[in-house]
């Protein structure tokens, strides 16, 4: 039996590096992106602007397509259908572009909601605030004026109990109720708190 014969690593042709063309310049690399930039330009923000994404957004996208066909040149990569290449660096750019302001838009929305329902304060701001405090004040200081029959009938009234009942608590006539509960919100008419 004869043992095969090996040749050495060293002796071995590989095709794809002694057919390949000279690499270009750095000249040569930025006139090729040119060249492209002026034939492609119109037609890849076009194709971007399909996807539904801004202007903005497109001349972004564009921008990085070009970097990428530079980087792509200055690595020595193939040349073959540079055309088609860019229109697919393009449209891999503007999907992911996409996703992810769909993914942002959803994240925003969703936390926007979630921070408005826990955090928002609803209520006044800080000038309505000390309005109705001075108002509170003035309330009190009015209310604390009233006879002591009168502000006790006017305190059980706002608690929701009836004439008959707030007569009962305090022990005197439905009639007596009725005139303290008149006289106390005459008061508080006249001091403009209805």
């Amino acid at each position: 039996m004869s043992t095969p014969k090996f040749q050495s690593a060293l002796e071995l042709q590989f095709p794809a590096l002694t057919d390949s063309p000279p690499r270009r310049s750095a000249v040569e690399r930025e006139i090729v992106v040119l060249s492209l930039f002026d034939e492609c330009g119109p037609s890849l923000r076009r194709y971007i602007r399909s996807f539904g994404l801004t202007p903005v957004a497109a001349e972004d996208l564009i921008q990085e397509t070009f970097l990428a066909l530079f980087r792509h040149l200055n690595l020595g990569r193939p040349e073959t259908n540079l055309k088609g290449w860019l229109f697919q660096v393009a449209h891999n750019l503007a999907l992911k572009h996409r996703l992810q302001v769909q993914r942002r838009a959803q994240t925003e929305d969703s936390w926007d909601a979630a921070l408005l329902d826990t955090v928002a304060d609803r209520g006044a701001n800080p000038e309505e605030l000390l309005i109705d405090d001075a108002q509170n004040r003035a309330l009190a200081g009015i209310v604390a004026a009233l006879p002591e029959r009168e502000r006790r009938c006017l305190f059980l009234r706002a608690e929701g109990l009836t004439y008959r009942e707030i007569g009962r608590a305090l022990g005197i006539s439905l009639g007596s109720v009725a005139n303290s509960l008149v006289r106390a919100f005459a008061r508080l008419s006249s001091a403009g708190m209805e």
